[in-house]
């Protein structure tokens, strides 16, 4: 049996290191849980990255996967493929939007809102261009992405970056209101910050940007990888503040852990004619297959309602942890995603002994973390989470 330690020396080899991964090397997983290779069991509070959110290895996607890899996996974007058709049907029948572009990731669902973005200003408000974004937001890892993203150290190692974008205060309309001009074409905000800090807007703040999207003839870009499919205690996130888009991004939580992205649009915001934009492997059968059988679990049981009731629950767990720790210094959250902060950089012995206590997380900051369970996760698993979080508390802070 080769050891977590062999496994180790074949990355160090072959994989560029672009990643500080933590020690242990995973095998399997099952609905909040997994294994490394030594046979520890973690609660998996990471979710990969707010994607499992039907939980892992779950028996319908994974049921969905294996027929459909029997059936047909690729095929050429010039044929209709039945998955891909059913899966646009399901997602837009359930949101505000009208129509929708299948891709591979979020950083590819966020260069096509970007992309249609740009197009609707070349052919509706005289060649405008510029989209405003928020100071501390993420958006993805290609160069028009990192542009777009509100956090400099992204974007100084790979100078020259594209143009056209402005960073504005996150919560600030004065902001908003004031960078805008007559290049101005959309505003591209994130629901809920997540990877910046687990930042959680007013709705007032949420609506007034529509409002004035409205009166400037803009487009409204919600970038939904990460708070979309039930994250945040809505289908959507933009359900849980009452304010709709006119485009959307969607990836992370939408393949049930396969890699697939998607954006969509309303009707008015469909700018792009034939040949604007495709992708080879987007909308793919096989994710297609995945995507619909997670999309129809998360609908069909309700998941959004169990996010936003496990996610309150969770959060006043948290805060009595809060109450017990002087060093603990903020907790917020919204739905299933939630930050804790504390009053020092103790992040690098806290996630080391929490997975020691057996409960995985995101080392978001120096001096935060950042907490995604799946979205099917029970109070006896959270309560199991609690207490090991405590442990790992305890443990990082006595030495």
């Amino acid at each position: 049996m080769t050891t977590s330690e062999q496994w180790k020396e074949l990355e160090s080899k072959y994989y560029m290191f672009l990643v500080r991964r933590q020690p242990m090397v995973l095998e399997r997983g099952e609905g909040a849980r997994v294994w490394d290779v030594d046979g520890k069991e973690y609660l998996d509070f990471t979710s990969g990255w707010a994607v499992n959110n039907a939980g892992h290895c779950n028996e319908a996607v994974a049921d969905a996967i294996a027929e459909q890899a029997r059936t047909l996996v690729q095929t050429s974007n010039q044929f209709y493929t039945i998955p891909q058709l059913k899966l646009a049907e399901i997602l837009v029948e359930n949101s505000c939007l009208d129509k929708i572009f299948i891709c591979n990731s979020g950083a590819e669902a966020n260069e096509g809102a970007i992309k249609l973005a740009k197009k609707y200003g070349k052919k509706n408000k005289d060649g405008a261009y510029e989209i405003i974004t928020a100071l501390n937001s993420f958006h993805g890892r290609t160069m028009m992405n990192v542009s777009a993203t509100g956090q400099p150290h992204y974007q100084e190692l790979f100078e020259p970056i594209p143009t056209g974008f402005t960073h504005v205060p996150y919560n600030d309309l004065a902001a908003i209101k004031n960078a805008t001009n007559d290049n101005t074409v959309a505003v591209m905000i994130e629901p809920v910050q997540g990877e910046g800090g687990v930042n959680i807007p007013s709705i007032e703040y949420l609506r007034g940007v529509r409002e004035w999207c409205d009166d400037n003839n803009m487009l409204l870009i919600f970038d939904e990888v990460q708070t979309g499919l039930g994250r945040l205690g809505t289908l959507f996130g933009y359900e849980s503040f009452g304010v709709e888009p006119d485009i959307m991004s969607l990836a992370k939580g939408l393949g049930g852990g396969v890699p697939i992205g998607a954006f969509l649009a309303k009707d008015s915001a469909c700018a792009f004619d034939p040949g604007d934009h495709g992708s080879t492997f987007g909308g793919n059968p096989l994710t297609c297959a995945a995507a619909h059988a997670s999309t129809k679990y998360l609908i069909d049981n309700n998941v959004a309602e169990n996010s936003a009731k496990m996610g309150e629950y969770l959060g006043e767990g948290l805060k009595r942890l809060q109450a017990d720790y002087e060093f603990i210094t903020d907790v917020r959250g919204m739905g299933l995603i939630w930050a804790v902060e504390f009053d020092s950089e103790l992040t690098p012995e806290v996630i080391p002994a929490c997975n020691e206590a057996g409960i995985l997380m995101n080392p978001m900051r120096p001096n935060a973390i950042r907490l995604m369970p799946v979205l099917t996760i029970t109070k006896e698993e959270i309560d199991e989470a609690l207490a090991r979080l405590n442990e790992g508390l305890k443990n990082a802070t006595s030495k």
